[in-house]
């Protein structure tokens, strides 16, 4: 056994340290919340698995394991990374992760609840005090503020002093001893013990080896991730890794990395860099492709990489480096490494080796079953498909021309590089019904003052102004110069004249590259900012507003927009809103989907592959409402989310009105059914759960818009809502201002 205290001032003298081969910190707020209260309730809260051990060939964070015994922290890092988070009001050095899941704390002293702040809920409620504050400074800075209380003065000090004494308990500790104990059997035992929670990948493991050797490999690696993500390009520890294993050894799989020593990764490491760089400079200035939206296969980039470190560094000529570009494209499109990786990696490194190029082409055809083509169908997505970053691509490398002035986008008057935007060709509110707006045909990039202007107005509109302004600017777009196809009601055959004119050009550009046709008095593109305006669509709304929730609760940022393809066959199997690879907290879980359109998703095959798929937001944050009900130790409250009822709105002195909205609720319930053909068979559970007021004053504080809110809105009925009815100004007494606000 050991007191909290002195575990954490070992890790502050630099005794307990992290093997490098953990990964970071993934804990979420209501985990540290849940953490605190078992503590401060006296319950158990496990116990820690430390090594002890005097080696100095294992690479540690949190400082140097250099001379005498020191330990490290095998199992128990989510805990006591939080309660010294807490406590000590900083990460411990060892930290890497986002602080915001542990900082913030507060407590209730007459309730005895923790909470993470919020203005609406503890401004100006001296029985809210800050956790970290109460550690850091003890009760003086408070006791003032319960002057005038002496009864909560009372409760304030006894609770205060209970919760100072966290750090006097004793946490059960278990070590790991002998001189015997090496790296790869101490790994064996933390995936063993770990069963649960995040096991090691197979590049972790190989990560703590090269550690082992190189102590600051990991770091030099981060600082190159770093610099990537400064210029628009997010690549991870395990890419890096797998790329410098290919220029290493050629391989593909991370158990090569075995038989290389330190100075030889290092220098692979410097070099797979350098060919990184290179490689992403001929995507940027000759493809346009010049943020991390747009650069998809990083598989296709390690094997670039692999193609430069085979010839020198560089490529022969702009020929042959347009041809590597050809090939990246069409392996990006076609998902090529999407199933079985490392096999197809391996494969493809070989065909390299002896073939080059050309010989990658013609394995990518012979997957394909016959020449790499573009077909107008292949258009036929939605922004996150693998084809939306074609349609950025031909907007940067073409003639394209801005609505607004007719100027060539590449550059203004200047010759300053234009910001681009997103634009909606058919609005958002024009389509309401009719069709997706976020269908790649539908879109363009446009100078922000050019979209601006042009706002929600009808194409039948606008266009014919364009046209009229600027002949010819419609066709640099590819935008259909038939006046008939730019009214709404023709908007599907709109975006099949579309998809056919991307799709020749498409290929008519593919093919100058495969066949090397350089334009000589072409510069290099220089990247521009993208502007993407958030959508008024409550789809989207929802969806940005579900996952800013969840970073708020400490649970990892997902890949929005994106292709979720079948790890065996490549084949999409559906384009989800959201997507967390790797769980919601990374290595924690199964990987989940978020999907909204599911009648055009392989929701089977994704459950088959055993990841938990959620088809609508409301499902998704249930789902994640009870895992941190469960994670914090406490029952799920039907009202937890509700705003208090103020004295004037009590149910008895309401009761006529309050029976008038139950009323106007069941109304709106029926004719959303018979009117827009949208069943809201939530909103009858809601009621029955929570009663009419408190149905409505969940959708009122819930992080997002509801489903039914965005079903009605797609169908043009937005008074058939709740939140229409509240506003109905006979309702006014059952709301506060801000609810109706």
């Amino acid at each position: 056994m050991a007191k909290l205290s002195t575990l954490l001032d070992q890790i502050d003298s630099g005794t307990i340290l992290l093997p490098e081969f953990q990964r970071g910190y993934v804990w979420n707020r209501d985990q540290v919340r849940g953490l605190m209260r078992s503590l401060y309730r006296g319950y158990p809260v496990g116990s820690l698995l430390l090594w002890e051990t005097a080696a100095t060939d294992v690479s540690a964070r949190g400082g140097t394991a250099v001379g005498g015994t020191y330990l490290m922290l095998l199992d128990g890092q989510q805990r006591i990374t939080s309660l010294y988070g807490v406590i000590r009001g900083r990460p411990p050095a060892f930290f890497d992760g986002d602080a915001k899941a542990f900082t913030g704390l507060y407590f209730n002293v007459e309730s005895e609840e923790f909470a993470f702040y919020s203005r609406s809920k503890m401004s100006g409620d001296p029985r809210w005090v800050n956790v970290t504050e109460l550690f850091q400074q003890g009760p003086a800075p408070h006791v003032m503020k319960f002057s005038d209380t002496p009864e909560l003065l009372n409760s304030y000090l006894e609770r205060r002093n209970r919760l100072q004494q966290v750090t006097k308990g004793e946490v059960h500790e278990e070590k790991i001893t002998g001189a015997d104990e090496d790296v790869d059997e101490v790994v064996d035992i933390f995936n063993r013990v770990n069963s649960g929670g995040t096991k090691l990948s197979k590049g972790d493991l190989a990560l703590a080896k090269v550690c082992a050797q190189w102590p600051t490999a990991r770091r030099t690696m981060r600082e190159a991730i770093d610099q990537w993500l400064a210029a628009g390009y997010r690549f991870t520890l395990d890419w890096l890794l797998r790329a410098t294993t290919a220029v290493a050894t050629g391989r593909s799989n991370f158990e090569a990395l075995d038989r290389v020593e330190a100075a030889e990764f290092r220098e692979a490491l410097e070099r797979t860099i350098a060919h990184t760089d290179t490689f992403l400079e001929a995507v940027s200035g000759r493809l346009g492709l010049d943020h991390d939206r747009v650069l998809k296969s990083r598989s296709s980039v390690i094997v670039a990489v692999r193609l430069l470190e085979l010839n020198g560094g560089s490529f022969d000529d702009d020929a042959h480096r347009d041809k590597v570009l050809y090939w990246y494209i069409h392996s990006a499109l076609w998902a090529r490494y999407s199933a079985t990786t490392e096999t197809t990696l391996q494969r493809d490194f070989e065909t390299l080796a002896h073939s080059g190029v050309e010989g990658l082409i013609t394995a990518l055809e012979r997957s394909r079953g016959g020449p790499l083509e573009v077909r107008p169908h292949d258009f036929e997505g939605t922004s996150g498909s693998r084809f939306y970053p074609l349609l950025y691509l031909l907007t940067r490398v073409g003639d394209a021309h801005d609505l607004g002035t007719g100027q060539r986008l590449s550059a203004d008057g200047s010759g300053s590089q234009v910001p681009l935007q997103q634009h909606n060709i058919f609005s958002t509110a024009l389509l309401r019904g009719r069709g997706k707006a976020n269908a790649i045909a539908n879109f363009c990039f446009l100078p922000p003052n050019s979209v601006r202007e042009i706002g929600n107005r009808p194409p039948e509109n606008y266009l014919a102004e364009v046209e009229a302004n600027h002949p010819g600017v419609l066709a640099s777009q590819w935008i259909p110069t038939d006046p008939a196809l730019w009214r709404v009601e023709r908007y599907r055959d709109f975006l099949t004249a579309r998809q056919e004119l991307l799709a020749q050009e498409a290929q008519k550009f593919l093919d100058r590259l495969r066949e090397g046709r350089i334009d000589t008095d072409a510069t290099p593109l220089r990247p521009v900012s993208v502007i993407v305006e958030k959508s008024d669509d409550p789809r989207a709304a929802q969806v940005r507003d579900l996952v800013d929730e969840l970073l708020r609760l400490g649970y990892s940022q997902p890949v929005t927009d994106t292709e979720v393809p079948d790890p065996e066959t490549g084949r999409t199997l559906a384009v989800a809103e959201a997507f967390w690879p790797d769980g919601l907290q990374t290595g924690q879980g199964a990987p989940v989907v978020l999907e909204l359109d599911p009648d055009s998703a392989d929701l089977t095959r994704v459950k088959e592959l055993g990841y938990e798929v959620f088809t609508s937001v409301d499902a998704l944050l249930g789902y994640v409402n009870r895992r941190n009900a469960d994670a914090a130790g406490e029952q799920v409250e039907p009202s937890s989310a509700l705003g208090e009822q103020s004295e004037e709105t009590s149910e008895e002195e309401t009761g006529p009105l309050l029976r008038e909205f139950a009323l106007a609720l069941r109304s709106v319930y029926d004719r959303a059914r018979d009117e827009a053909g949208y069943t809201p068979t939530h909103l009858l559970s809601m009621l029955a759960d929570l009663g009419p007021l408190g149905a409505a004053r969940r959708l009122l504080h819930a992080p997002t818009v509801s489903d039914g809110f965005s079903a009605l809105w797609e169908r043009g009925r937005l008074d058939l809502t709740v939140e229409a009815v509240v506003c109905e100004a006979r309702f006014a007494p059952l709301f506060s201002d801000g609810e109706l606000e």
